[in-house]
């Protein structure tokens, strides 16, 4: 394996099975699972709905390329095609975000005859050669060499940055008025891509409104909107099924992206666009493995039961409450800077104590922490930044987010 692939903790722990919420590693001790496989385990560990409905169809046919019908997969497109909000949309299968993320670029520029894209400070998009190029956060970029010529603008980071002073209103014009000074220094860009709900980099977000104002800009100009949704669809984040719902005065995304949460594991991706944007490729394409028939029927069966059994209002009931329950904490603390977030999508940033600086090392014993106290979170982070990540599968019970927010607590007291 290679040195730069990232691994948790010191000591770090191999997942044998999971249940619900809980997972178990290979020395047999179980820990309440508040990260998901970062975000995939959308609806529970092993749910029973799932895997028959996994088992069924890899006892039929597993695998056939799309060179084939595939009823699974026409059918979870139309799925996602009447849920996308896009109008006359087509939906395009992959096996992960970062290809989701690839084909949304190839389309944006095809479209567009244009290799100029804009994207957002502390953004992260994957980790292909394509999607290091739009990514804004250090971090996670290896290098600087790109097919696209990327401009960063501001608006991803509410508390921080030149502009985190202003009140919301006045946030939302200064990044207005940075994107149309940048769109006036470059070539006419393709798309600005943007993900409602910055992941990687420690679950930020703008003002609801910000990118449905960068909407009316980039409609002047004939520029493309992509919603990177690989982390905030489904559900997750409570008030709205996708995250640029909360942006929406200005109408849908050109383009929405998709993984992680779809398939409960198993991977899949996608691509939703408007035909005419889907359609403009004029050479065959094909995908191997995108759309395959058992990942397809994972997705279908886990949709199924994130619908029927309202997950996305149980994201918001519950992930409320832990939010509230976290705050308290929070205040109590002086290592905890901000604990920020929407629904089961929740970011706490923890700064030196005194200070405004990133504390990389309570990020790590933190985790630490909690591992041993039996709980398992996510860490991310930007430009000088260091946050926790809590996304546990959107079935969490209200005792098993009390459980999981008394040790962390545990966590935080022991560190700070």
């Amino acid at each position: 394996m290679p040195d730069w692939l990232a691994l948790y903790y010191d000591d770090p722990i191999e997942i044998s099975h999971g249940e619900g919420r809980y997972v178990w590693d290979s020395a047999g001790r179980r820990y309440l699972d508040f990260f998901g496989g970062i975000l995939t385990t959308l609806t529970a560990h092993a749910l029973p709905e799932v895997t028959k409905a996994v088992g069924e169809q890899a006892g039929r046919i597993i695998h056939s390329s799309t060179l084939y019908l595939n009823r699974p997969m026409v059918e979870l497109a139309e799925r996602i095609a009447q849920l996308s909000g896009i109008p006359d949309p087509r939906v395009f299968f992959t096996t992960s975000g970062t290809e989701a993320n690839d084909t949304a670029l190839l389309l944006a520029t095809t479209y567009r005859r244009s290799n100029t894209v804009i994207a957002m400070r502390n953004s992260y998009h994957g980790r292909s050669f394509s999607a290091i190029g739009i990514t804004g956060n250090r971090a996670w970029s290896p290098t600087s060499l790109s097919p696209l010529q990327t401009h960063y603008v501001h608006g991803g980071v509410r508390t921080r940055g030149p502009f985190a002073h202003l009140d919301d209103r006045a946030f939302v014009e200064a990044c207005v008025a940075d994107l149309k000074d940048v769109l006036g220094h470059t070539r006419p860009p393709a798309a600005l891509i943007a993900e409602p709900v910055q992941g990687v980099g420690g679950f930020t977000s703008p003002p609801d409104g910000l990118y449905a104002a960068f909407r009316e800009v980039l409609r002047d100009h004939g520029i493309l909107w992509i919603a990177d949704e690989v982390q905030t669809g489904w559900g997750r984040t409570g008030d709205h099924f996708w995250g640029w719902q909360a942006h929406d005065h200005s109408g849908p995304p050109d383009i929405v992206t998709f993984a992680k949460g779809i398939g409960n594991g198993m991977s899949v991706g996608g691509v939703i666009a408007r035909a005419e944007i889907m359609n403009c490729l004029d050479a065959q394409s094909i995908s191997t493995f995108g759309g395959t028939q058992v990942t397809m029927a994972a997705g279908l069966a886990n949709l199924t039961y994130l619908l029927e059994h309202d997950l996305q209002g149980n994201a918001r009931r519950v992930g409320g409450l832990l939010i509230e329950r976290l705050r308290a904490v929070a205040a109590q603390l002086p290592g905890v800077r901000e604990v920020r977030g929407r629904g089961l999508m929740i970011g706490v940033e923890l700064v030196r104590p005194g200070t405004d600086e990133a504390d990389p090392r309570a990020l790590a014993a933190v985790l630490e922490a909690a591992r041993e106290g039996g709980l398992l979170i996510g860490k991310g982070g930007g430009h000088s930044t260091t946050a926790l990540r809590i996304t546990p599968p959107l079935s969490l019970t209200v005792a098993e987010a009390e459980e999981g927010a008394a040790i962390l607590e545990h966590a935080l007291r022991s560190t700070y």
